[in-house]
């Protein structure tokens, strides 16, 4: 069964709001977390993405630092817009 990534949740970490850049801690379904950058000039655009290590990866199962959520940063991109999870985030502050 392929891995499907489900946004649950979306919390702001910091950012440099002159120079647009955000970072943001992305809260999966299946438990997993991952901590996303964003530039938002001209407009928004996912920079970096990678898991947090407090729960093995969902797909290599690995403990430490791997690259497998690479492979889904278009379907973060993407929910993190249908959801309006970009805007949702920056305004809760």
């Amino acid at each position: 069964m392929p891995y499907k990534p489900q946004i649950t949740d979306v919390t702001k970490a910091g950012s440099n709001e002159k120079e647009g850049l955000y970072e943001f801690i992305i809260h999966l379904a299946d438990g997993t977390d991952c901590r996303v950058f964003y530039n938002r000039f001209p407009e928004w655009k996912m920079t970096a993405l990678s898991r947090l290590g407090k729960v093995p990866c969902p797909v290599c199962r690995k403990d430490f630092i791997c690259k497998c959520m690479d492979r889904f940063s278009d379907d973060f991109d993407q929910q993190m817009r249908d959801g309006e999870w970009l805007n949702k985030a920056v305004e809760s502050e």
